[in-house]
């Protein structure tokens, strides 16, 4: 079995206005990614996906045009299971054959960001395809499922502090979800606002429901320290993103400063980044994207990190279809998981891209059972969203 073709492509849905929301990155308009196609020579087609921005706040075309004219001629002719073998060969580039003898790894420079992106959407395409040849679905390629299904998350939350509790208690009516993720940050101005908004959360949802908070990386370290004072009595689950990921050290001093467990990851990519997360005490739980940071393998691996620390893993899938299955087999197999994002705002990447129903019933999501992801692209609907690069 030889990979025959590669192809990739900027897919943008645009939201409906009545769904639109509002964050610290604008009015997100449209659903924006790149999903790739990978065929082998006997027909079998992975699907993968990869990221560079969230919702609409990005442009896909310099990730699609890397996907088509520089990855796609690497992975012709190649056999689709060396997936280990391929990650490596795209990360290191020219050296990767002089770092696979060494033992270590010799990156190219851009190794990280949009490199990493596609590096990821191939990956997840690759073990598509694997579970598919062999009749197995990659949870059961990764090592086994600890659960049938698993306590999902409803993430939205972008309301204001009159409506907040209403909108929070419209998620769990919609999938009876136990757990819920509300927005916070520069979209509100200082951290009395956000704390503000947060306690009349709470007070709607009472306390028997988990509550998380995001800030996206908006605040600087004083202003996520005094952010967790304010709201030290409501029992949060955890404190997403209080400071922008490339403060560590920052992150740590948030840590070290409450009670509130610290989740972060979404915008790191590769094991080593989450090693130094580890190191430096910065979180209590690991949020990789797996359209980010490395695909399914390196979810993997960093998974592996987070249970040598004693740490959790709830991998950030505010994504499309492939980035989302990717997610759910990687929380099926790792010891580290424990919970699953599911988005409640408007997802058409997720709902629409694939012929299958994506649902949470009683706050769970269920592991797919089919062979390889688990899903089926609905052609038409690619079609018509789909941009040639």
């Amino acid at each position: 079995m030889r990979i025959k073709s590669v192809q990739a492509w900027w897919v943008r849905v645009p939201i409906e206005v009545a769904k639109q929301h509002r964050s610290d990155f604008g009015q997100v308009t449209t659903f924006d990614a790149a999903i790739l196609r990978i065929e082998t020579d006997d027909g079998l087609v992975g699907w993968g996906e990869g990221k560079n921005a969230a919702g609409s706040a990005g442009s896909y075309g310099a990730l699609v045009h890397m996907l088509n004219h520089e990855i796609a001629p690497q992975l012709i002719g190649r056999d689709p299971a060396d997936i280990g073998i391929i990650w490596e060969m795209l990360y290191n580039g020219v050296r990767h054959e002089t770092a696979a003898h060494a033992g270590h790894a010799m990156p190219q420079l851009a190794r990280r960001g949009m490199s990493v992106a596609a590096i990821s959407a191939v990956d997840i395409a690759l073990w598509d395809i694997l579970g598919k040849s062999l009749g197995q679905p990659v949870w059961r390629l990764l090592g086994g499922r600890k659960v049938e299904r698993m306590q999902a998350y409803a993430s939205g939350g972008w309301a204001s502090p009159a409506a907040i509790g209403e909108q929070l208690q419209s998620y769990i009516a919609k999938g009876g979800f136990k757990a819920l993720k509300m927005r916070v940050g520069a979209m509100d101005g200082a951290p009395h606002l956000s704390a503000a908004r947060v306690r009349a959360a709470r007070q709607a949802i009472g306390p028997e429901v988990d509550l998380m908070v995001d800030a996206h990386g908006t605040y600087t370290v004083a202003e996520a320290k005094r952010f967790i004072q304010l709201t030290a009595d409501l029992d949060l689950a955890w404190f997403e993103e209080p400071v922008i990921a490339d403060d560590k050290p920052g992150m740590a001093e948030v840590r070290a400063s409450g009670s509130t467990p610290i989740a972060t990851g979404e915008s790191e990519a590769t094991r080593y980044a989450f090693r130094d997360l580890a190191v430096l005490k910065s979180a209590d739980i690991f949020q990789p994207d797996p359209a980010f940071c490395g695909g399914i393998s390196e979810a993997m691996k960093i998974g592996t990190i987070a249970s040598a620390f004693n740490l959790r893993l709830a991998p950030h899938l505010w994504a499309g279809a492939p980035c989302f299955f990717a997610g759910l087999h990687v929380c099926a197999a790792s010891p580290a998981s424990f919970i699953i994002e599911y988005s409640l705002g408007a997802n058409p990447m997720i709902h629409d891209l694939v012929e299958e129903t994506v649902e949470a019933k009683d706050g769970m999501i269920a592991i797919p059972e089919k062979p390889g992801l688990g899903f089926t692209i609905a052609d038409r609907f690619l079609e018509a969203h789909a941009q040639r690069i």
